[in-house]
């Protein structure tokens, strides 16, 4: 009985999962770390300008129809904004312009582990007064940008280093976000969802080139992706499957049995069978070796079988099986032969979902940093204004996000992981706010429920 696809991809979902909750959770604690105890100052803090707010500030007095407007014109600009750099990074890829992307690359991660982190980590140090020094801050910083860089972007790096750097990316970046005024976070969630949507699956989508384009270079992609596991390259699986042995041998009725064995058996087998004088064995590393047996001299130990091959029978136009002896030679149809056929077959078989096995590993689950970003983004909005909230929206994004993985294990292509999470994460926070929170705490205030 086949594996399900759920039980073959359960890691690589609990892989992907594990770290964006730690990512929404270290977020929520950085928002309620950071956040002003008193609302009436965080309502007159100046709005900060930046690209996601380009058309309007957003103000408190602003009446509910220009808070819309506005919040609708800031996402337009910034999605128009995110398709043209997109654009702009595929003609770059296509042109194989790979050492200005990875450049570009490198020097916004050093921005955002150095500038906007350095920013949270010192707002974290005056909020909980922390006893440091100016000179110590700098070296911790310092360190901990040009680690993150290397960790990123070198080889021979841990697996977990490069991943932990990941979603402190990740973590900064949404840090960042949660600072937007409130109605131009929740239309630019939704257009962000939106625009993935069509830039994934759409013909023509930005995105959905420059995937295209990668896999058939049979490149990483240009970008800072999070891989649930290390790739495991294809030709230690080729290199696996050509040590394989033939063994060959005569059972009790007197027929002729041949069969496949791994390298790694081989040694058991053979010293099992040292003892009967009815066992040899020939070593088969693949089919070039094979056919060559036969220009090996009589010296070699090989009395039973000394040759495994197909040709033309010359009957007919189906091939035989041959089997050589030192002294004389045995020919056998397939169809007087189903044992040994049936063994090829079975070989056939074996080798194609080894080889199907090893692409899927090869490949495994990646996530897109913005992913991580904007479910973070959600959580921590939704942490500004109550706890259960934040508890709602956390379910309803992982009940997405395992639905968006779940389909990608089905229709084996890149599949957009923003519009089904944050599609029921703003669904669940507008609920949860609206009905589900004045129900709660009206029965708990009337003591009908504890």
């Amino acid at each position: 009985m086949e594996s399900s696809i759920l039980e073959s991809i359960g890691v690589e979902i609990i892989g992907v999962m594990s770290p964006v909750s730690i990512c929404m959770l270290l977020v929520v604690l950085i928002v309620y770390s950071l956040s002003p105890s008193n609302p009436i100052a965080a309502a007159a803090a100046p709005p900060i300008r930046t690209a996601a707010n380009l058309v309007y500030l957003e103000n408190p007095s602003d009446s509910t129809a220009q808070k819309l407007e506005g919040s609708l014109l800031n996402a337009l600009v910034f999605v128009i904004l995110v398709a043209v750099v997109t654009f702009l990074l595929v003609l770059l890829y296509y042109y194989n312009c790979t050492n200005f992307l990875k450049n570009y690359m490198r020097f916004s991660t050093f921005f955002v582990l150095g500038a906007m982190g350095g920013s949270i980590f010192l707002s974290i140090i005056q909020q909980f007064s922390l006893p440091i020094d100016s000179i110590t801050c700098s070296l911790i910083l310092f360190n901990f940008t040009v680690g993150g860089v290397l960790s990123v972007f070198s080889e021979g790096i841990p697996i977990f280093m490069r991943q932990g750097y990941m979603v402190g990316l990740g973590i900064i970046v949404a840090a960042w976000f949660t600072k937007l005024p409130e109605w131009t976070t929740w239309t630019l969630l939704v257009a962000l969802a939106v625009y993935d949507l069509v830039a994934v699956l759409a013909p023509g989508g930005p995105l959905k080139i420059l995937v295209e384009l990668a896999q058939s270079r049979d490149e990483d992609l240009p970008a800072l992706v999070y891989e649930a596991r290390p790739v495991v390259s294809q030709s230690v699986s080729r290199r696996g499957r050509s040590l394989d042995l033939l063994v060959g041998g005569v059972s009790d009725s007197g027929s002729l049995e041949m069969q496949t064995v791994s390298s790694n058996n081989m040694d058991r087998i053979v010293s099992g069978n040292q003892g009967s004088p009815e066992y040899r064995t020939v070593e088969g590393r693949n089919s070039e070796n094979l056919e060559g047996l036969q220009n090996r001299d009589e010296t070699e130990r090989s009395t039973l079988v000394g040759l495994f091959q197909e040709r033309p029978s010359s009957s007919s136009s189906e091939y035989s099986t041959v089997v050589g002896h030192r002294d004389s030679e045995i020919t056998m149809d397939e169809e007087r032969s189903p044992l040994v056929a049936s063994l090829r077959n079975e070989r056939d078989q074996t080798r194609e979902n080894s080889l199907e096995s090893s692409l899927i590993t090869s490949k495994g689950i990646k996530l897109g940093l913005g992913d991580f970003v904007f479910y973070s983004v959600l959580v921590g909005r939704a942490a500004m204004y109550d706890l259960m909230t934040v508890y709602a929206c956390y379910l309803a994004i992982i009940s997405g996000l395992g639905c968006t993985l779940i389909l990608l294990s089905v229709c084996r292509r890149a599949l957009p992981a923003l519009p089904i999470s944050i599609a029921l994460g703003v669904i669940f926070y507008f609920l949860t706010r609206l009905l589900m929170e004045p129900y709660i705490v009206g029965t708990a205030t009337n003591l009908v429920m504890f």
